[in-house]
């Protein structure tokens, strides 16, 4: 089959050449179709429990998506008459931003306050116009003394202010939405800043975090996947010296990209963060094929060999080993399937494609080109040893040194796994050259953090909130919550009864408490409700017929471990304290804080499945179940060695590191299924020795090897480079296990070869050496 594929190939590489790219270009038209969502929502299947709660709190209260205008005053004071002027304006302001339906700072926070037997509500800051230094005093006083604006709206010491517009996105169409908001909350900085130069503006929130999904990957796109381009053409043309290789390669890389992204827009794919980084890895496995049928045809050329039997001979060799690395590759991609993220189940299925095309393009068009374009290659001299056989003669002399100290760094490497634990913090998904991250960062030192949780409490009766025994329990709750360390801020209703009990009672201090009575608190509520502006109702913190209401506790920003500790302890306050009510907890921090610790348990399942798979295949395909067993220790050592020097490194391990093993499986088999192919293809068809066999082994592929691991690590270190961490920690991974797997294949793989597959003549021919020694 290998030589009919060749010899039809070599007969008609126009023809060939011509309907590969037909193909590509009916395929790649698919391409226009592909849409990219920046919503954190893709991050989560729709069966995910934690979106489910969220999805139903957001139909019983208002939508949370937001903006956060962090407002700071260079002279450190928001409490002036022109800093308070400038807030009132970016607060008017805000409400043209598209789709906002709420608008919360501190000149609007609704102040109450009693007037003889009248309850008065209005702005906090009416006016801005001759406000004197006693009564700037008095907002300030108001303002930082009031739970629900401090650390939320306003600093404890007034030295930063936000202005909180909730946008309610309609969903119509999600490309649009998010950067038409963004867009607008961006000019109106701008000009905010040009009329205001004595302020500093930061943007954050969550329509914020979305754009800055979208904005990394084409930030990625732009700059990283021409990188890579440059890195690819580069490493070719001088470890190679090829410039036609290097165009055929090229070609290859464009190919497998362009067919597998229109393929992807035919079958409904949508791009995301992580499945945008697709391109960059195609273009880095599609190389190592290319590469293994170059290196293997200028050995042969270098033997003397014309150009077209040298092709042959190189797909001849080449076939068998390329194709159960490609599957292999794909089957470790595919693993990715079990993760409980649906960006990361594409992103393995669009690169599986790719590296399935690649193998096809490998075999045909590029054979084809190579065979068309003109490739001169000089013999090289008898008897001239090249870096890989002086590397084979090392490593055959020094195999009872090696075997043992590799081995014990394999085993030393695998004791620092447990220092890694599974966490995540969905705030330092970007890196510190992300506004989004700096903003956050800057809101998190000075006044609030943005891991919310909402707590929904309910009493299944209409009108059940004004209950005493309810609104005490919700007060209980939230005294305990704001005592916690890691809590920065609590909204709740009870804090807004007990400030109209006090004003119903002249403002009394001493009144500052919940209502006695659920007919004084109905009474409470409905005279504040009739007195509130369009756009600051209670529809955020309490549903229509009254009969639950919502809790936000803001926090410090903490990892996904830490996070859901706090929320283990807020489901045992109630169920402590409070059982009696039914209570739903969600947020999006939330459902970052679980996908993680989902995500690594479904992948371990997948990357055991596929690594059975794999050891099933290449043992059916070396027609060896022993060798089959063999090929396990190198294939499972790089990933072992890679995560126990993360441990050292970080430590922690999240929703993007939590798919390596299934990416990098399928990878690092590469390399032992190329060395094992040529080391049986000596021992059974040319009747070598074991140690012969490794020579030959690292004569022909060991170049081969090292080019692609040099390929694929320069690939996946472009790839660290990403400003969305998660792919520049799965990158930085990735490259570091590849490079492991070739110090593996190279300074372990040969010398347990060496001692587990000698045969009966050189087990007599060791014993006869042993014998004379020892006489």
């Amino acid at each position: 089959m290998r030589d009919k594929l060749y010899n039809f190939v070599g007969k008609n590489p126009f023809w060939v050449i011509l309907v590969c790219i037909t193909f590509m270009v009916l395929a790649g038209t698919g391409a226009q179709k592909l849409e990219f969502k920046n919503d954190y929502r893709v991050f989560f299947s729709e069966e995910n429990p934690q979106l489910t709660a969220f999805e139903s709190m957001q139909k019983v209260y208002n939508k949370s998506d937001n903006v956060s205008f962090v407002v700071v005053p260079k002279d450190g004071n928001v409490f002036t008459a022109e800093h308070l002027a400038a807030l009132k304006v970016l607060t008017k302001e805000s409400w043209q931003v598209p789709y906002s339906t709420r608008v919360d700072s501190v000149t609007n926070f609704q102040y109450t306050y009693a007037e003889e037997d009248d309850m008065i509500v209005e702005d906090l800051v009416m006016s801005t116009k001759n406000l004197t230094s006693d009564r700037l005093e008095k907002i300030k006083q108001i303002a930082i003394s009031e739970p629900l604006l401090v650390n939320k709206i306003i600093s404890q010491t007034g030295h930063v202010s936000i202005v909180n517009v909730t946008v309610q996105f309609p969903g119509v169409n999600p490309m649009a939405e998010t950067p038409e908001v963004a867009a607008s909350v961006r000019a109106i900085k701008t000009q905010f800043l040009a009329e205001h130069p004595e302020l500093d503006v930061y943007l954050s929130g969550m329509a914020m975090m979305n754009t800055s999904f979208g904005e990394s990957s084409i930030s990625d796109s732009s700059t990283l996947i021409p990188l890579m381009f440059l890195v690819v053409i580069v490493t070719i043309g001088l470890l190679l010296r090829t410039i036609t290789g290097t165009i055929s390669t090229v070609l290859i890389i464009i190919m497998s990209i362009v067919t597998t992204m229109g393929l992807a827009g035919w079958l409904g794919f949508y791009l995301t963060g992580p499945s945008s980084s697709a391109p960059t890895m195609i273009m880095t496995l599609a190389v190592a094929d290319c590469i293994h049928i170059l290196t293997s045809m200028f050995y042969e050329m270098r033997q003397g060999a014309d150009k077209r039997t040298a092709i042959a001979r190189s797909i001849k060799i080449n076939l068998q080993p390329i194709f159960l690395t490609s599957i292999t590759t794909a089957i470790g991609f595919l693993s990715m399937n079990f993760s409980d993220s649906p960006p990361f189940r594409d992103l393995g299925n669009l690169v599986a494609i790719g590296v399935m095309l690649a193998f096809v393009f490998s075999i045909t068009i590029f054979p084809a080109l190579l065979t068309v374009l003109p490739v001169r290659v000089k013999v090289q001299p008898e008897n001239k040893k090249d870096i890989m056989a002086k590397l084979a003669d090392f490593v055959i002399a020094k195999r009872k040194a090696l075997l043992p100290l590799t081995s014990i760094f394999i085993i030393s490497s695998i004791m620092f796994i447990p220092n890694n634990e599974l966490n995540d913090d969905f705030v330092k998904y970007f890196d510190e050259t992300v506004p989004y991250r700096v903003a956050t960062d800057f809101m998190q030192e000075n006044l609030s953090g943005m891991m919310m949780v909402e707590i929904s409490v309910k009493t299944g009766e209409a009108s059940g909130i004004n209950n005493p025994k309810y609104l005490n329990s919700v007060s209980d709750f939230s005294d305990w919550l704001r005592a916690r360390p890691e809590t920065d801020h609590v909204n709740t209703i009870t804090d807004t009864l007990k400030r109209l009990n006090k004003n119903m009672h002249g403002d009394d201090p001493n009144w500052y408490k919940l209502p006695d009575s659920q007919e004084m608190s109905a009474q409470y509520l409905l005279l504040y409700e009739m007195s509130l502006p369009y756009g600051l109702d209670l529809n955020n913190q309490l549903d229509v017929d009254k009969s639950s209401s919502r809790i936000v506790a803001t926090f410090k920003n903490m990892t996904s471990n830490e996070l859901i500790t706090v929320e283990r302890d807020m489901i045992q306050w109630f169920s402590k304290h409070a059982p009696q009510y039914e209570v739903d907890f969600a947020s999006p921090s939330l459902m970052f804080a679980h996908i993680g610790q989902r995500n690594i348990t479904s992948m371990l399942i997948g990357t055991t499945l596929a690594l059975i798979l794999i050891s099933i295949l290449l043992g059916v395909a070396l027609k060896s179940w022993r060798f089959g067993l063999i090929s396990l220790l190198p294939n499972l050592a790089p990933a072992a060695i890679g995560f126990g020097i993360w441990g050292l490194y970080s430590g922690q391990v999240g929703l993007g590191l939590s798919v390596v093993i299934g990416m990098t499986l399928g990878i690092v088999v590469d390399d032992t299924v190329h060395f094992l192919s040529k080391y049986l293809h000596a021992r059974r068809d040319k009747n070598a020795n074991t140690k012969e066999a490794v020579h030959y082994a690292f004569d022909n592929v060991g170049r081969a090897l090292w080019v692609t691991t040099f390929v694929l690590v320069a690939g996946f270190t472009v790839l660290a480079q990403s400003s969305f961490k998660m792919n520049a920690d799965m990158g930085f991974l990735t490259a570091l296990t590849i490079f492991v797997a070739l110090v593996v294949d190279f300074l372990f793989l040969p010398p347990l070869l060496m001692l587990l597959d000698k045969n009966k003549s050189e087990v007599k021919e060791n014993a006869a050496v042993t014998a004379e020694a020892t006489t």
